[in-house]
C-alpha cells in the first residue's frame, strides 16, 4: 500500500473503537529498558573523556555505564523479599540490547565501518563486569528477572553510518567516544536516532519493512543465543515503533508490544495479534528531578481503580553504581513503593508481560504454586490514543 494511503488509513481507523481488557484484581508489572548496553565504562573511562577534552556531568546520562553483578544481586534481594497476595515476588521485565559495538576491530579499520559484538560473547575491549552474564541467568532461574527484546544497537545504524561516511564534527565526536569505549551519549547527539527510526530522513523516518525485518531477525537470533529462548515481549528503542515493526515482531513470535508512557489505555490486541500495553507509572529516581514516591503510588492506585494494570517504567540507569551510585536511592524507593502498594491493596498480584498475555487468553496464569484466576471484562474504548504509538 502506498505511503500516503497507509497514513490515510491509519488516521481513519484511529477512531474505530478498540476492545480492551479490564481486571477485577490490581495487577502490577515492571518494565525496564537498556539492559546489556554499554555506556561510559568506569572512572577510568571518565578520565579518557577528560583527556580528550570532553567534560561529563551535565546530565545523569553522562554517567550511564553498565550494570554489574552486584547491582543485580542488590535488585534481586529487594524483589525476593516482597510478596503479593499469591506469595509470589515481583519480576522485572528487562529489555535487552543484545549487541554492543566491537571497538577493537572498528579502531583497527579507522572506524570505517561498524562491527557488532553479541552480548552472549561478552563485552567490548577494556570492559569488565565479572559474573554479569551469569547473574542475568540466575535472576531468570529465580523468576525475578524476565528478559525481553529491546534491539540490537538502540541507535539507528543507517543514521550513524551516514555520519561516518563524511568528515565533520559529528563524525569526530563519534570517533572520540568510540576510542573511549563508549558507543554514544544520546542527549549529546540525538541525530543518531533509534534503531528503527532515522531522524535525518525526510518524510517517513521509519526504516522500511524489509530493513526492520533484517534488524529484528538478527536481534531475535542474538537473544536466543544469549537466553536459550525466544523473546515474547518487546519494546522498541526510544518507543519508536510503527505498524511495520509490529507486523515483523508478530512474525518472530513476539506476543506483547510494550508502549511508552502517555496513555491510560487498557491492554488490547492489534490486527497482528500483538497484545499492546502502556506504561503508566514513571519510576525514574535517577533521571527525574521531580520524582515522587507518593506520586508513583497514587498513579498505580488510579490504574487499579480503573481496572487496568499499573505498569512501572524504569530504565537500567537507575540501578547503576559504577560511576555514580544511582542504585541505593532507587532500591530504597522501589522497596518502599512495593511495600506501600501491598499494604494498600492486599489482593495485589505481581505479574510479567507473558503472564498478562496468558491471562487475557485463558483467564488464569501459571505460577510455581498453581494457576491464579482473575476475572476479566472486555469493553470498547476509543482507540485514538493507543493507535498513535
Amino acid at each position: 500500500m502506498p505511503n500516503l494511503a497507509q497514513k490515510l488509513w491509519r488516521r481513519a481507523r484511529a477512531w474505530i473503537p478498540v476492545e480492551g481488557f479490564y481486571f477485577d484484581r490490581p495487577l502490577l508489572l515492571i518494565q525496564s529498558d537498556d539492559w546489556g548496553r554499554v555506556g561510559v565504562r568506569d572512572r577510568e573511562g571518565l578520565e579518557l573523556f577528560q583527556a580528550a577534552g570532553l567534560s561529563l556531568g551535565e546530565r545523569p546520562y553522562d554517567f550511564y555505564s553498565l550494570e554489574t553483578a552486584e547491582d543485580l544481586s542488590a535488585l534481586r534481594d529487594v524483589l525476593k523479599h516482597r510478596k503479593d497476595a499469591s506469595g509470589r515476588s515481583p519480576c522485572i521485565g528487562m529489555n535487552f540490547v543484545v549487541h554492543n559495538l566491537n571497538f577493537a576491530p572498528m579502531e583497527a579499520e579507522d572506524f570505517r565501518q561498524i562491527h557488532l559484538l553479541p552480548l552472549s560473547d561478552g563485552l567490548p575491549r577494556e570492559w569488565s563486569r565479572p559474573g554479569l552474564l551469569e547473574s542475568y541467568r540466575e535472576g531468570m532461574t529465580e523468576g525475578l528477572l524476565c528478559p525481553a527484546l529491546h534491539g540490537s544497537t538502540h541507535f539507528c545504524r543507517n543514521a550513524v553510518e551516514s555520519v561516518m561516511a563524511g568528515s565533520n564534527e559529528r563524525a569526530d565526536l563519534l570517533k572520540t567516544l568510540w576510542r573511549c569505549g563508549t558507543p554514544y551519549i544520546h542527549w549529546r547527539m540525538p541525530w543518531i536516532g533509534y534503531e528503527y527510526w532515522n531522524p535525518n530522513e525526510r518524510g517517513d523516518q521509519f526504516l522500511s519493512s524489509e530493513k526492520q525485518r533484517e534488524l529484528i531477525g538478527t536481534s531475535v537470533g542474538a537473544f536466543a543465543k544469549m537466553f536459550s529462548k525466544l523473546p515474547r515481549s518487546a519494546c522498541a528503542p526510544g518507543y519508536r515503533a510503527n505498524l511495520n515493526t509490529h507486523s515483523v515482531w508478530a512474525e518472530y513470535g513476539i506476543r506483547v508490544a510494550q508502549n511508552g508512557p502517555g496513555s491510560s489505555s487498557p491492554p488490547h490486541f492489534d490486527d497482528n495479534g500483538l497484545l499492546h500495553c502502556y506504561r503508566n507509572v514513571e519510576f525514574e529516581p535517577a533521571v527525574d528531578p521531580e520524582f515522587s514516591l507518593e506520586t508513583c503510588a497514587e498513579q498505580a492506585s488510579v490504574c487499579f481503580q480503573a481496572g487496568i494494570p499499573a505498569i512501572l517504567s524504569m530504565h537500567s540507569i537507575n540501578l547503576h553504581s559504577s560511576i555514580k551510585d544511582f542504585r541505593s536511592r532507587t532500591l530504597q524507593a522501589l522497596g518502599q513503593l512495593l511495600d506501600a502498594l501491598v499494604a494498600r491493596h492486599p489482593d495485589l498480584l505481581f505479574i510479567s508481560d507473558e503472564d498478562l498475555w496468558e491471562l487475557v487468553q485463558k483467564g488464569t496464569y501459571e505460577t510455581a504454586s498453581g494457576k491464579i484466576p482473575v476475572n476479566i471484562t472486555k469493553k470498547k474504548f476509543s482507540g485514538w490514543k493507543a493507535r498513535q504509538h
